[in-house]
């Protein structure tokens, strides 16, 4: 019999039944709350609390645009030094369009850029692909591979990351969801683009698009082989 002290043992993790463990909240350390709050609010973020008990603690609390998650700071919420979070992802279809709507914001992001293809040391901030940097877009349009990077006024780092496929095993199987409307919209034009090159091939309208728009998107974020 294992010690419960010890956790259970490898062998026998598939009999405990798994509980859902959901991603709520990341703490974002900040100097000044009240400034904090003003660029994510600029943001256009949704606004969830601002609880001050007028002395020591305050608590502010925002949401992305179609995200689950939301974050949190403000006063003697966190022993974290401002400015030391770093490498937060926001994942978005099109990684130019949510960088032009951060400059529309007034946020300054730096250009898109992706990774080197077999080199992963250099000189440029470390990311998820390494400390490599190449400007511009993924050439070969690679879901995950297109990035854009910003800060907020204490220096916490953000990374607006595209992705339009799934890799395999990264979300439910028998679940097909979209966080946003706008997820749901970009889904739907990638679909309508590959329809038409999908009629382009049958050299007719095809009367079951609905149908070849559903198994595209099912397929897309399942990370499938996608219909043709």
């Amino acid at each position: 019999m294992a010690n419960p002290a010890q956790g259970v043992p490898a062998n026998d993790a598939a009999s405990v039944a798994q509980v859902d463990l959901k991603l709520e909240i990341v703490v974002i350390p900040v100097a000044d709350a009240g400034r904090a709050k003003e660029f994510y609010a600029r943001l256009g973020w949704r606004f969830d609390a601002d609880y001050d008990n007028g002395k020591d603690y305050r608590v502010i609390q925002f949401t992305p645009p179609g995200s689950g998650c939301s974050i949190i700071f403000g006063k003697n919420v966190t022993g974290a030094a401002p400015g030391s979070a770093q490498g937060l992802y926001l994942i978005v279809d099109d990684v130019e369009a949510a960088r032009q709507n951060l400059l529309g914001h007034g946020v300054q992001v730096s250009e898109t850029f992706h990774g080197s293809a077999d080199a992963y040391t250099g000189k440029d901030e470390p990311f998820l692909f390494g400390s490599i940097r190449i400007p511009g877009p993924d050439p070969e349009h690679r879901s995950y591979r297109s990035l854009a990077a910003f800060r907020d006024p204490d220096g916490n780092g953000w990374l607006l990351q595209q992705v339009t496929t799934r890799a395999p095993g990264r979300i439910d199987a028998a679940a097909t969801t979209f966080a946003s409307a706008n997820d749901l919209a970009g889904a739907m034009r990638r679909a309508e683009a590959a329809h038409g090159e999908h009629e382009k091939r049958l050299g007719k309208r095809d009367d079951n698009w609905a149908d070849w728009y559903a198994l595209y998107m099912v397929a897309e974020q399942h990370g499938q082989d996608l219909p043709q």
